[in-house]
């Protein structure tokens, strides 16, 4: 039994809810089933690679910029607080936030769009369902079942946590209750990784020199406002402390207004369990009006700004070559991927097969494998971003 339990609003996910496990196991005497599949996920070989996969800026630009696990560290920490404020399952949102990005690719999205132009005849590419094939099929850790064997719950919020996408709609998808909302624990992934990404590009894309604090103070609102009372409050710091405690009350913003937002939502809704959460034609979590323009405003400018700014593009137009090489190598002699992967060709397609070996690996790893494979260039050749 998970002793919080008794602590959670009747809107909440409980463990002893859950529909189970694809392979029946024992339960554990004092580890809940969400809290299983946590500790799943950060054992998890695919966890671990996040460390060395982009989220705005290539591993090799610098050592604090964002990768994919520090993201998904700070999603987490913002998912447990939006849950005790809530009242929500802590577990099952934690393991989703730890979660989100296993399917990622190297490179960030950029390597996203490329396997799925790549993938267009086979079905296509989404780090969503990804993300879904490693918890079910690539992780090898157990001798008694593929994958990690996670809960349904986790399953279903891997599927659906994006809002009601085209993913859901996927035959993967078909066994999640694809017009069903999930529970409020899955609802309320998508924004606070949108809320972690948004203040942690920031920050790197000021460190990078990238963004120009002036001109985003001016531009943005939603930071500006608090790094001008920032200035006030603190006049004898400098501009970057300015900055970090206008980042900070952008999550407090954000946030605060998410756990109001969805209280008042729940309130007016008449929820009173998980199956009135499900029953909801519309999603409960979310933000007012007013702050989701604010937010809108600073995605737009940091969309603008950073993610296209022309030395990204520089870097992008070499490492979307890695990934189209690669996956040309791989295509043309299958025995260049271990052993696993040549046989899930001979089982999958070979196309599958390079697809899912290119998205397992992190930068520095595709990096190796395309200067051995194409003769791509050593480390001190490689584009950058922020020199």
């Amino acid at each position: 039994m998970n002793a919080s339990e008794p602590y959670l609003a009747a809107w909440a996910q409980r463990d002893a809810q859950t529909r189970g496990r694809r392979y029946p196991q024992q339960e554990h005497p004092y580890r809940p089933p969400y809290a299983r599949d946590r500790d799943r996920i950060i054992h998890s070989r695919a966890f671990r690679r996040l460390e060395y996969k982009t989220q705005v800026f290539v591993n090799h630009e610098g050592d604090h910029y964002r990768t994919r696990l520090t993201h998904s560290i700070e999603v987490s920490q913002i998912a447990r607080t939006v849950c005790r404020a809530l009242r929500l399952n802590s577990d099952l949102a934690e393991s989703l936030a730890l979660g989100h990005d296993l399917g990622h690719t190297p490179f960030g999205h950029l390597g996203e769009e490329i396997l799925d132009e790549l993938m267009r005849d086979e079905g296509g590419f989404d780090h969503n369902r990804q993300t879904l094939r490693v918890v079910e099929f690539l992780e090898r850790r157990y001798p008694e079942f593929p994958g990690l064997n996670l809960t349904w719950e986790v399953r279903e919020g891997i599927v659906k946590h994006s809002g009601p996408p085209d993913l859901a709609r996927t035959p993967e998808a078909a066994e999640y209750l694809p017009e069903t909302p999930p529970p409020l624990e899955a609802q309320l992934i998508d924004l606070v990784d949108e809320i972690a990404y948004n203040h942690h590009d920031i920050e790197d894309g000021l460190e990078s020199g990238l963004l120009d604090l002036d001109a985003l103070v001016d531009a943005v609102p939603l930071f500006g406002d608090p790094f001008r009372a920032a200035a006030k409050d603190h006049p004898g710091e400098d501009a970057w402390v300015r900055a970090k405690v206008a980042l900070r009350r952008v999550i407090d913003t954000l946030v605060t207004d998410l756990v109001t937002t969805t209280r008042e939502r729940i309130r007016a809704a008449g929820v009173r369990s998980v199956d009135d959460v499900r029953s909801q034609p519309e999603w409960l979590v979310g933000l007012s009006d007013p702050v989701a323009s604010a937010n809108r405003t600073l995605k737009r400018y940091l969309w603008q700004r950073l993610y296209r700014h022309p030395r990204i593009e520089a870097t992008r137009r070499h490492f979307g070559s890695v990934v189209r090489e690669l996956f040309a190598a791989y295509v043309a002699d299958p025995g260049e991927m271990p052993e696993r992967f040549a046989a899930l060709a001979e089982e999958q397609g070979v196309a599958r097969a390079a697809c899912d070996y290119i998205a397992g690996m992190t930068d520095r790893f595709a990096l190796q494998e395309h200067r051995r494979l194409c003769g791509g260039p050593g480390p001190d050749a490689l584009p950058s971003a922020t020199h």
